[in-house]
This record gives C-alpha cells, sequence and structure tokens, in this order.
C-alpha cells in the first residue's frame, strides 16, 4: 500500500449542490488512506416528485463517479430512497452496478445491512423529517423486515436542515434520542439518518448511556463500504461507536 495514494475510494452522491457535514463527519471516522469522493444532485424537498426530477441527473452521477474509478459509489440521502420505495430503489442500483461495475449502495440500504449485522430487528428512530418522511422510512424498514417500535422527530423542511447549526444539532440528537430509547427500551439500536444533521459526538454518548448500536448515515455507509473492502489496512476510528469497532 502507498502512503501517498488513497487506498480506497467511496464515491458519495449528495442529494444536494454542496457538500460540507458528509466530509466533515466522513474524515472522522474513516482510517487513514480512505478518500470520499463527492458529486450533487439539486434536491428542493423531501417528495417523490422531486426525487423523480432528479433520477436522470442521478443516473448521470452514477457513470460520472465510474469513470474516476471508485471503489465504491454509494447514493447519499435518506428520504430518497424511501420516497421510491425499496422495490425501485434496490432496481436502480442493480442497474447502475451492471452499467458500471462498480459495486453501488445507498445510505439506507447500508443502515439495513448495518443493522442486521448488528441483529437488530427492531430499532428506535429519530429523524429531523416531517411524518410523511418517517412513514415511507418506517415502510422501507418494515419492508427489508425491520420494525420500528417508537421514534421520535424534530420535523424540519429540507432547506432549514441545509442551514441548521452544528451544537443545536448535537445537543438535537441527544434530546431525541434519548427519549426514543426511554420510549422502546426493547429497541435494539438507535437510527437516526440524515446526512446534514451534525450528530457523531452524540454518538459514543448515547451508546454509552443505553448500551446500544447508535447508527448514522456517515457510519453505517463508511462500515458497509469496509465491511466489502478486500483488506482493511487500517482499522476505523472506533471512539466513534459500535459499528465501527465491527471492523
Amino acid at each position: 500500500m502507498s502512503i501517498i495514494a488513497p487506498w480506497y475510494q467511496l464515491a458519495y452522491i449528495i442529494p444536494h449542490l454542496y457538500t460540507d457535514q458528509d466530509a466533515y463527519q466522513f474524515y472522522r471516522v474513516a482510517p487513514e488512506g480512505m478518500m470520499l469522493v463527492t458529486c450533487g444532485l439539486n434536491l428542493r424537498e423531501y417528495s417523490l416528485a422531486a426525487v423523480e426530477e432528479n433520477l436522470p441527473t442521478l443516473r448521470d452521477r452514477f457513470d460520472l463517479m465510474a469513470k474516476k474509478k471508485v471503489d465504491r459509489i454509494s447514493l447519499s440521502g435518506v428520504p430518497v430512497a424511501s420516497a421510491l420505495g425499496r422495490a425501485k430503489m434496490r432496481e436502480i442500483l442493480a442497474d447502475a452496478e451492471q452499467r458500471t461495475g462498480i459495486p453501488c449502495d445507498t445510505d439506507l440500504e447500508a443502515h439495513i445491512a448495518a443493522l442486521n449485522h448488528c441483529g437488530a430487528a427492531k430499532i428506535a428512530l429519530a429523524t429531523r423529517w416531517p411524518d410523511a418522511v418517517n412513514d415511507r422510512l418506517t415502510q422501507y424498514l418494515a419492508d427489508a423486515g425491520i420494525e420500528v417500535l417508537a421514534r421520535r422527530s424534530f420535523a424540519r423542511s429540507l432547506e432549514a436542515n441545509k442551514y441548521s447549526n452544528a451544537m443545536d444539532d448535537h445537543e438535537l440528537a441527544l434530546r431525541l434520542g434519548r427519549e426514543v430509547l426511554q420510549a422502546a427500551p426493547d429497541a435494539q439500536a438507535l437510527l437516526m439518518p440524515g446526512g446534514l444533521w451534525f450528530a457523531i459526538h452524540a454518538v459514543p454518548i448515547l451508546e454509552i448511556e443505553f448500551g446500544k448500536p447508535v447508527l448514522l448515515n456517515i457510519l453505517s455507509t463508511t462500515w458497509a463500504a469496509l465491511h466489502s473492502a478486500a483488506q482493511v489496512p487500517h482499522k476505523p476510528k472506533q471512539r466513534w461507536g459500535k459499528l465501527l469497532s465491527s471492523i
């Protein structure tokens, strides 16, 4: 392995036009030598119509990332997959894999794989999304055999989430995470999805308090990439939670 070139390149298709929290949190949890390669869509709201409007661009983004010779391509944005439904999302991923010859994933499918890895079929859910988005997400998880026992949300629009404050988001993650885990003592894990949610520092706190794995987008997607890698020359930074510690 060269100390100059990255040993693994994870392509990440972001639902919006810029990259901030995704990269900021990735480089805290990922092992040395792992690189994030990003490109964007232009999702304007959490609706099926807005997602479908971006599907031609999404196809182009898969092809663009393939030209970069990355090791894996993942679509960020749990509301995107939730709006499409599991059958349609998996169809899009299968088509992208066949076209590019590269493993293709989404944050939501990575969450499902990670929950299965943790043996968590019953979970608690905390989000910053409206009920309509949470309903679609709950159904997507149910289609994968995962039951949401309880959920808590601080509903905000996509535009509001784009400009949220990091410290406020940290406190919100702690508050919602504690509320929903107390409401669902039988939950085997806590899922806090949202690429725009600065919640990474809440993960070890909640895991210590409740003794259960806490999953964020960047944790599950990074774990899925490492879990499928032929070799992992450097371990991820395990202080960020139980999931990455299992690599």
